[in-house]
């Protein structure tokens, strides 16, 4: 679900931008003005991104804020790295994992901070 999810361009492109504004996350506004996506796509493609848990929605006051979930982005990231390859006889070789690389393939989480 999160492979499809990432497939849509627009979705791709929110995700990378909370990804770099992790753990904080922007709000719906901001992602709209940054990525110039009317509101109305943008809460269709913010639904989608949250049914398939590549983000999380935290209600702070009058706003909802959006993060990157990195946890199901490092899922992601171990099947692609483990499955990518396993059963193509015609991949390069230099695709297929090595046993150190999967393990090294992890991104660290920051504290939350809490807001009130």
């Amino acid at each position: 679900m999160a492979l499809a999810a990432l497939a849509h361009g627009t979705r791709l492109a929110v995700h990378r931008l909370l990804v770099a504004h992790a753990p904080e996350g922007l709000t719906a506004g901001q992602v709209a003005e940054r990525l110039g996506i009317t509101p109305t796509s943008l809460s269709f493609h913010l639904k989608e991104m949250t049914r398939a848990r590549l983000i999380v929605p935290r209600p702070v006051g009058r706003f909802v804020w959006y993060s990157a979930d990195l946890d199901t982005m490092n899922g992601v990231v171990g099947y692609l790295t483990e499955n990518c390859c396993q059963s193509s006889a015609v991949c390069d070789p230099r695709c297929a994992p090595k046993p150190r690389q999967i393990a090294a393939v992890t991104v660290t989480r920051p504290k939350r901070r809490r807001y009130a």
